[in-house]
């Protein structure tokens, strides 16, 4: 199988000097993948220049213009038609590629996405989801910040689409889903996730009820569903406390030569520690929800982290997730009866 995917290679807060090596190491990662490199020819070939890659596994689109980090989505829709992030959508509607990746505006990418590439029947609204590491893996959290103040409805597709995603990239079969709430009884939590409550226990996946949120972390569920506010708060709030974790760390292992050479013992382990939590090796949130894949980095992402995004975009088109996710919502509508709808009625 063939893999061709479209990289906005000036989006985020370092554009060409990340996104360049990374698609170079994904290429070589990768025997199948082909990129389409998009955005200022120039600058992007000289970037190239000092690199051995294969060149027909390799292109570039010349892009004009650039969305920037603090443009408004409405800005970035309807004046920045000839940006390197709206071009590399046009190239997936148009079936040149398969994917996109990009980790420039997050607002901007979701509205253009949703414009270029349209959600899917059955799907009001996309979500961005992705995976945090567990005390037994990671689990699959979505959404991270497109959709705040989402209804019941929409957090229940949402459920939908993340146990389609786990379904597939994880090879789990009935992946475990459950909402984020302030407590597990029915009784507590917002009206809108009652209502999501109601519709899941009436769907056809595995839902397993509310979570809190510190047992996001504990592995007993594949997939939390929450608003955008919630979710964004949740994954902000897990890097923190990672960073703040490996700042004490290194803090008490340099506080004098017993410590130094205690932490030189350490170090396999601290290693091990620092691997598992890293959030650039869970960089890569996919956009739930579109007609076909797009991929968003981090902004803030090195070269190593945006590979990684890479790397999520090509197995969700070798699972072919839009598709299932189109699938399973359709089975669910079908079955599902008219005074609980998965799907806003008109």
């Amino acid at each position: 199988m063939s893999i061709k995917i479209a990289i906005d290679a000036m989006g985020g807060d370092h554009g060409i000097k990340v996104t360049v090596p990374a698609s170079l190491e994904a290429l070589s990662k990768f025997p199948d993948l082909s990129i389409v490199l998009v955005g200022n020819q120039p600058l992007i070939e000289k970037a190239l220049a000092s690199h051995q890659y294969d060149e027909s596994r390799l292109s570039v689109e010349h892009a004009e213009q650039i969305v920037e980090m603090d443009d408004l989505p409405s800005k970035a829709l309807r004046n920045k038609r000839k940006s390197s992030m709206r071009i590399a959508l046009n190239l997936v509607k148009e079936g040149v590629a398969q994917a996109a990746v990009s980790a420039g505006n997050t607002g901007a990418l979701m509205a253009v996405s949703k414009f270029v590439l349209k959600t899917l029947p059955g799907i009001d609204r996309p979500a961005i989801c992705t995976q945090m590491p567990t005390m037994k893996g990671h689990v699959h959290v979505l959404d991270l910040g497109a959709n705040v103040g989402a209804d019941g409805q929409s957090l229940a597709q949402f459920g939908v689409m993340g146990s389609v995603l786990a379904n597939a990239v994880d090879n789990n079969a009935k992946p475990r889903v459950a909402l984020l709430n302030i407590g597990e009884e029915e009784i507590k939590g917002h009206q809108r996730i009652k209502d999501a409550n109601e519709l899941l226990k009436n769907s056809s996946i595995n839902y397993v009820g509310y979570v809190e949120g510190d047992e996001i972390y504990q592995g007993d569920v594949d997939v939390v569903s929450c608003d955008g506010f919630d979710g964004n708060v949740a994954l902000k709030s897990s890097e923190g406390v990672a960073k703040m974790i490996s700042f004490y760390l290194k803090d008490a292992f340099n506080k004098n030569l017993l410590t130094k050479l205690a932490g030189l013992v350490a170090y396999p382990v601290l290693k091990a520690f620092k691997e598992k939590v890293d959030p650039r090796r869970y960089n890569g949130a996919s956009l739930l929800g579109l007609r076909k894949i797009v991929i968003k980095s981090h902004g803030g992402a090195d070269a190593f982290s945006f590979y990684h995004a890479i790397a999520e975009a090509r197995l969700e088109v070798i699972k072919n997730v839009p598709e299932l996710i189109a699938s399973e919502v359709k089975t669910i509508l079908d079955s599902h009866s008219d005074d609980q709808p998965l799907e806003k009625q008109e």
